[in-house]
């Protein structure tokens, strides 16, 4: 049975962040039970089409997934379990913001209903920066989340966080990490602050102080060596865990295996196909099946992908296993771990931390070399 991975688009979310272009929508409460009751209806309709497969891992993302509620969630795994087979091992991750994940009887009947990892979006200990972006939850709040997780039986446990924030400087950024580390999750996930085009924070920008280029490279590098030495190996540009506990699902993205996306905004890779539901909510509910975008890439597209993913990962990209001529794109890597930006283990050739800050700029070098 090929392994399978399955993402649920939660749209909800109590109010919009400055900085995010993630399809989610505050205010819209009224509309859960109906689009609970879609995800179901999608998730039924697919199950067939999925008979092939063992779903190994589960991510409820959003969105605030938690904020949908206990009961709504339990009820759309359920519907998984019941039409699809799923790995006695699987992963099962839903998200959370703190504010809506700290009542341990809510998160210990997710628990028994088979969530076995949560991802709570702490972004920042400082309860200024966060009211500065938009979070309507404090560090505090974080805190408490992370605890009733623990005590509702979650042994497996991330927290997101962003640098570069707007007038965070290096010692604030070592302090939110530092605040992390001390709740002990088994993964972080580390984002530099991107200002999206339309959002309310590139609309702000100017009249903000924003750690340039240079001051988020710098934030990076510290991010990596002092996760490091508390134990968090980097496993992708911008993910540490502890050993053992990568994000399973993730990784299936970053290694081309299939999943399937269900709720608006959602992408799927299943079949051969590529294809993602449009970002409208009410045609989602009623069952309009619209599309933002569908394809089925080429094998030389798929190539390229996977080169590029692979470099994206501390495991790296073994040139060998490519049908091109790869001479040119070893003489390129050799090239880059002259400066430091990539190093050879194993018979395979992965970016280092100075690496992964222009990683985009080695990908497409070794891309044109390999004609790719």
């Amino acid at each position: 049975m090929r392994p399978l991975g399955l993402y649920l688009h939660i749209p909800f979310c109590k109010a919009k962040c400055i900085y995010c272009d993630f399809y989610s929508l505050p205010h819209s409460e009224e509309k859960m039970d109906a689009y609970t009751a879609a995800l179901q209806r999608d998730l039924i309709r697919w199950a067939d089409q999925a008979k092939g497969h063992t779903v190994d891992t589960i991510y409820f993302g959003g969105g605030t997934p938690s904020y949908l509620g206990a009961d709504r969630l339990c009820r759309i795994l359920e519907t998984v379990f019941a039409h699809y087979r799923v790995d006695k091992n699987a992963e099962i991750t839903t998200e959370a913001n703190p504010d809506s994940a700290r009542e341990v009887s809510a998160l210990r009947q997710l628990r028994e209903a088979g969530f076995n990892r949560i991802s709570l979006g702490m972004q920042s200990a400082s309860d200024d920066e966060l009211r500065l972006i938009g979070r309507v939850h404090t560090h505090k709040e974080t805190v408490e989340a992370v605890h009733a997780a623990r005590a509702a039986g979650f042994d497996n446990v991330s927290l997101d966080l962003i640098y570069g924030l707007p007038e965070q400087t290096m010692a604030h950024w070592r302090e939110n990490l530092q605040a992390a580390i001390a709740l002990e999750p088994e993964h972080l996930s580390c984002y530099g602050l991107k200002i999206e085009e339309g959002t309310p924070l590139d609309r702000k920008k100017d009249a903000l102080r924003i750690p340039d280029d240079d001051e988020q490279a710098e934030e990076y590098l510290a991010t990596v060596e002092l996760l490091e030495k508390a134990g968090y190996a980097q496993y992708e540009i911008s993910n540490f865990a502890r050993p053992g506990r990568e994000s399973r699902h993730n990784l299936k993205y970053w290694t081309m295996q299939e999943y399937l996306g269900f709720g608006p905004g959602a992408h799927s890779d299943f079949g051969g196909r590529r294809f993602a539901y449009a970002r409208d909510l009410n045609a989602y509910i009623k069952g309009e099946e619209h599309l933002s975008e569908s394809a089925c890439p080429a094998e030389r597209e798929r190539e390229e992908e996977r080169v590029m993913l692979a470099l994206r990962t501390a495991r790296g990209l073994d040139l060998s296993a490519l049908k091109e001529d790869t001479r040119d794109a070893e003489a390129v890597l050799e090239e880059c771990a002259h400066h430091g930006l990539s190093k050879k283990e194993n018979g395979r050739w992965r970016l280092t931390p100075q690496g992964f800050l222009v990683s985009n700029a080695v990908i497409v070098r070794v891309l044109e070399a390999l004609s790719l």
